[in-house]
């Protein structure tokens, strides 16, 4: 294998898609709202919507290069996309709108896809 093969693998664009729920006071406090405001600040797709159970669940997806979320690869991930995925995951934990309480909040698994599955951040009601 030529070393320009291994370096196109490794320049790949993954679409990473990550589910996550927040408990709280999350609902009636504009907190769908400012997800989305904060999504689009931050060049994230995907959705959210209040549950039943009182709380918010949605999914954000973020470009990442393959070289960038390689799992055996021992340099840390510095990529502008995964940057912007941690500080909405952060928001989305510690500080929500500003009449959300927060007290929990959950993320899936990565799930990595070569092709987007959301095209703008939606709320769903």
């Amino acid at each position: 294998m030529s070393s320009k093969t291994t370096e196109n693998e490794h320049n790949i664009t993954r679409y990473i898609t990550i589910e996550f729920e927040v408990f709280g006071r999350v609902q009636g406090v504009f907190f769908r709202k400012y997800t989305k405001a904060k999504a689009e600040e931050l060049g994230l797709t995907g959705w959210c919507r209040n549950t039943h159970r009182g709380t918010v669940q949605g999914e954000f997806e973020y470009a990442s290069s393959a070289a960038a979320e390689n799992e055996n690869d021992s340099t840390i991930n510095t990529d502008k996309e995964s940057w912007d995925a941690l500080a909405f995951q952060h928001w989305l934990c510690r500080v929500g709108s500003p009449r959300s309480r927060i007290d929990d909040c959950t993320f899936s698994e990565k799930l990595a896809s070569t092709s987007r599955k959301y095209d703008a951040f939606r709320v769903i009601r």
